[in-house]
């Protein structure tokens, strides 16, 4: 494989998520006109999130979820092969798929994603969990009317299906044994906020983990919980995080360290081979290990990043990362971090006693997160101050009279 900086006649996306679909469109963007090849299993490349939200409730459709239409491959001359890749070669300067073809590369861009975490129990293979369409497919025939569904995880995934589950009238508890979870993620008063939520939708909430599932005779299963409860289910669900898929990686010889280890133009350890989304992990330039960024606007512009790096140009500027979510008919959107145990104090917008949006501040005055309740203007203002390095008015922030348009300095 050619080092980046040469001429590139052949690029190889391994992978079929919005990382690599990026990347394609990026490279065309920024006039590569050479080959140009998706391996992507399941097809033409689709969006994720919806899985777990209009897909999954069926409000959206496969063609619905498409990150483009039919005729753009053919019109970028993207090449779509609908193959898994079971090595890299690059001694070889190619890509092997599982019929032993060698599909010849100058440069590789690893965008292969990352697998749902196990439920690693005894019995904990009974569990469905949730990353490709076929997953969401098998879970719509199980979340019925009446079916007794145990999900575990009230992270993003776990709580956007507990919210399906129970619209479409399925009785569901959820586990999880953080009380309440995703504080670092949208600050303590939004997260108890949202974690009420479960219970005024009929959802109940218990705060323990499990230790091992055994099948009933009527075809349910019996999930045993830590304080010594048991839950009878007709389904599990497991929502606890996901595991880089950087076996190709490893077996190249490319570093690895939960996740393939990426500069921030997305370059490994070998220079002909790039690494974008979720199987990537940022090492930065002292060294440190960042934590994998799991979203889709992070994967976007990794792949954006990787494509502009294979080409020996400059990536795009990045801004605060961002993620949002849907439960029970709600959007919640952060910015930045409201990881609040480096520091900081937070501000709190609400209304009649509930919290509407949270702003964590450093000491020096400037925003280090945001995060909302349908207030997606007012997250919007937030990314562009910290974007900025402006320094908002803490009273500005905490009264809900004042618009997002006049938090900007």
């Amino acid at each position: 494989m050619q080092p980046a900086g040469g001429s590139a006649r052949r690029i190889v996306a391994v992978g079929g998520g919005v990382a690599a679909f990026s990347a394609a469109s990026e490279l065309r963007a920024r006039g590569y006109d050479g080959a140009l090849t998706l391996l992507s299993p399941e097809g033409a490349p689709y969006d994720r999130p919806p899985l777990s939200k209009g897909y999954l409730l069926g409000t959206e459709d496969a063609a619905k979820i498409a990150l483009a239409a039919e005729g753009w491959y053919a019109e970028h001359e993207v090449e779509v092969v609908a193959e898994r890749a079971v090595a890299l070669r690059p001694a070889e300067a190619a890509v092997e798929l599982g019929d032993g073809t060698l599909l010849r590369a100058d440069r590789v861009l690893l965008a292969t994603g990352a697998r749902p975490r196990p439920l690693a129990i005894p019995g904990g293979e009974a569990a469905y969990t949730l990353r490709d369409r076929a997953d969401a497919d098998a879970l719509r025939g199980i979340l019925v009317p009446e079916a007794r569904v145990v999900v575990v995880g009230a992270g993003l995934i776990g709580t956007e299906v507990a919210s399906a589950a129970v619209s479409f009238g399925a009785q569901v508890t959820l586990v999880d044994p953080v009380d309440p979870p995703l504080v670092p993620a949208v600050g303590e008063a939004l997260a108890r906020r949202l974690h009420a939520m479960h219970a005024e939708h009929g959802v109940r909430s218990i705060a323990s983990v499990p230790l091992g599932i055994s099948a009933s005779g009527d075809g349910s299963h019996v999930v045993r919980l830590a304080d010594g409860s048991a839950l009878e289910a007709d389904a599990i669900v497991a929502g606890i995080g996901i595991v880089p898929a950087s076996r190709l990686a490893a077996e190249a010889g490319i570093e690895v360290d939960d996740g393939v280890l990426v500069d921030a133009s997305g370059a490994t350890t070998n220079p002909a081979v790039f690494a974008a989304g979720d199987v990537s992990r940022l090492r930065k330039p002292d060294g440190i290990l960042a934590r994998r960024a799991e979203h889709w606007e992070a994967a976007v512009r990794s792949g954006q990043a990787a494509a502009a790096s294979m080409l020996g140009q400059a990536p795009p500027e990045t801004g605060a990362p961002w993620f949002w979510s849907d439960r029970y008919g709600v959007h919640v959107e952060a910015v930045g971090t409201l990881d609040g145990r480096a520091g900081g104090s937070t501000v709190l917008r609400e209304v009649d006693g509930v919290p509407q949006a949270a702003f964590l501040l450093a000491d020096d005055g400037h925003l280090l997160g945001a995060a909302a309740v349908d207030l997606p203007l007012l997250i919007r203002a937030a990314r562009r101050i910290m974007d900025r390095g402006l320094t908002p008015d803490r009273a500005a922030l905490a009264d809900p009279a004042v618009p997002a348009r006049r938090l900007l300095p």
